[in-house]
Formats: structure tokens, C-alpha cells, sequence
């Protein structure tokens, strides 16, 4: 825009360096100008930034002096236009109230109109900040009912340990010749959901780290995976036992069983999970319970929306989980 008022004198940087550096610059290449339209335009605009270079750039200088973005092709162009009208959609769209558990859980069920028996699922918004690696979320639970999902294991073990896993009922047992073979398959046709290792396989399951680790199958020492006793632990996961981990969003996920699970079952299980997960509390983090922990709730099911779900319906529930258990 400079470059035009001033005849060509100066290009976009050069203009908006002088706007910022060198008023008496734009003083000059304004009378050198004429008095054309634009330059008289101009000058009454860079009047107050002559008078006081303090003064916040113009603004459409500032525009002319940003990159132009280069062109793309239609089908770009179309994404993105379709890509920002849904969001304006979402944002528009009035936020729903929290309603009682009760409640959200009949929508989610009548919601659950797949041919499959869909999964119910709660989603935590917690209050801690994912980037500090003492506010890390994780952590383990058997849900009183289970999940209603038949957990396929895998065991890393050899001799003794890999005889008492088939005995368990683990799916895929092997040691050096089940590593090697999900290394050369890269992960692909993986018929299990869960793993466990004993603690003389993990310095080999190193080679396949990456493709294990990426799935959330890689064994842990701290969520129970790596054990002497793998029929217990394959035992304890096919009997309902749920892991979960805060997202890099600050949010938690996790199944709380079939949308074909009676009300009482799902309150359970729901009890259950909320409360291993204020057990996993970060030390650092102020207050108590849920208070500065967990900010929002809903349920969804597999193929559903979520419905916002109060707090103090979640509370109850923990209350009520915690009588049960007599704690």
C-alpha cells in the first residue's frame, strides 16, 4: 500500500520498518509523492505516527506488510471453508445443562441404536495441567461388573510362567518367537487387547517398544503388567479390569460396560472407576474430592453424543460405591 503511495518509492518491509523506525522517511516519500488522492489519503493517516512515533501502527499498513499466502487448489479451499463452517456451528449451538446421571444414562441408551450392543463410556475433564509430568493421571480398577467385553491377552513368558498363562485362559502366549513375530509384522492382524510380561522378557520387548507402546499394550511395572504371577493377572483383566490415563487434553476416558448393563451395574462400575481415579490424584493439585480435580462429566456410547452429567450425581455415586465396600 506504501509502495503505491509513494510512487514505488519503498516496498512493504521497507514501509513498515520506516513507519516503526523512521517517521521523517515517510515524511519525505509522502511529499515526494504529489498530491494524488492516495498520497493526501495517506499523509492524513500517518499524521499522528509523525507527530508521535509511539503512536500503534496502522493497521493496513501492517496487513500489506504481512506474506501473502500462497494460492491452493479448490479442493483445499473447499475443506477449509467446510471445516471452519462446523465449527462456527459448534460454537453457536447453546451449551446443555448437566442433568442426573439417571437421566444422561436413559438418552445414551435410547441413543444406542447400533446393531452391536454398544459400549458405555464416561469422559472426565480433569483440572490438572498435561504438560508437568507430576500432574500425570493414570492408573488401574476392576470394575464391580465388569465391562462386558471379552479381553483377549497376551503373555510374555517362558517355561513355568507361559504354562500357568494358558492355564489362565491368555490367548497368546510365546516369548523370543512372539516378539519376533510382531516385529516383522509391524504390528498388523494383533489378536490381543492386553499384555503382560515377566520381568526378565522386558529388556527384549524393547524391539518392539514402538509398536506395542503407541497401541497402550506395552506391559507396565506400575499398572500390575509386569508380574512373576501372570495367571493372576490374566485372571484380573479378563474379570473386568479397566485401565485409564488422562489425553494430553486433560481428559479421561473409560468404559463403564454394555449399553445392555442395568442402571445399578453402570452406577457401580461408574463409583467404582471415579473413585481409583481420585486415588490418582496428583500430590500437587489444591483442593479435595472432585473440587479443583474433575470439572465436567458426560456419557456416551459407542456411536452416541455425549451428555453432560452433574457433578454431584458423580459424587453420589462414589458415596455410594464406598458404602458398598464398607470404606
Amino acid at each position: 500500500m506504501l509502495a503505491r503511495h509513494t510512487g514505488g518509492l519503498l516496498d512493504r518491509a521497507a514501509a513498515l520498518a520506516a513507519i516503526r523506525l523512521w517517521p521523517a522517511v515517510i515524511e519525505r516519500a509522502c511529499t515526494c509523492a504529489g498530491s494524488t488522492p492516495q498520497s493526501r489519503h495517506y499523509a492524513a493517516v500517518a499524521a499522528p505516527q509523525l507527530a508521535d512515533p509511539s503512536l500503534p501502527v496502522p493497521r493496513f499498513i501492517v496487513a500489506e506488510a504481512r506474506p501473502r499466502r500462497a494460492a491452493v487448489d479448490v479442493a483445499t479451499a473447499l475443506a477449509e471453508v467446510k471445516a471452519f463452517s462446523r465449527f462456527i456451528v459448534a460454537e453457536a449451538r447453546p451449551r446443555r445443562a448437566a442433568v442426573d446421571f439417571a437421566i444422561a444414562l436413559a438418552e445414551v441408551k435410547a441413543a444406542a441404536g447400533a446393531k452391536f450392543d454398544e459400549t458405555v463410556e464416561v469422559a472426565l475433564k480433569l483440572g490438572t495441567d498435561p504438560r508437568r509430568g507430576d500432574h500425570a493421571v493414570r492408573g488401574a480398577v476392576m470394575l464391580p461388573h465388569g465391562t462386558g467385553k471379552t479381553v483377549r491377552v497376551a503373555v510374555f513368558a517362558q517355561g513355568e510362567a507361559a504354562a500357568a498363562a494358558r492355564e489362565a485362559g491368555a490367548e497368546v502366549v510365546g516369548a523370543d518367537e512372539l516378539i519376533e513375530r510382531i516385529r516383522v509384522s509391524g504390528g498388523s492382524g494383533l489378536a490381543f487387547d492386553k499384555c503382560v510380561a515377566t520381568p526378565d522378557m522386558m529388556p527384549k520387548l524393547g524391539k518392539i517398544a514402538r509398536i506395542l507402546g503407541p497401541r497402550g499394550l506395552m506391559p507396565n511395572p506400575k499398572m500390575g503388567t509386569v508380574t512373576l504371577n501372570v495367571a493372576s493377572a490374566v485372571q484380573t483383566m479378563k474379570a473386568g479390569r479397566v485401565e485409564f490415563r488422562a489425553d494430553k487434553g486433560a481428559v479421561l476416558h473409560a468404559p463403564l460396560g454394555k449399553a445392555s448393563f442395568e442402571q445399578d451395574k453402570l452406577y457401580a462400575n461408574l463409583g467404582a472407576l471415579v473413585s481409583a481415579v481420585l486415588n490418582a490424584r496428583p500430590k500437587g493439585l489444591k483442593g479435595s474430592g472432585l473440587s479443583g480435580y474433575i470439572s465436567k462429566a458426560s456419557l456416551s456410547s459407542t456411536m452416541g453424543r455425549g451428555v453432560p452429567v452433574t457433578l454431584a450425581s458423580i459424587t453420589t455415586a462414589v458415596q455410594a460405591y464406598k458404602k458398598l465396600r464398607g470404606t
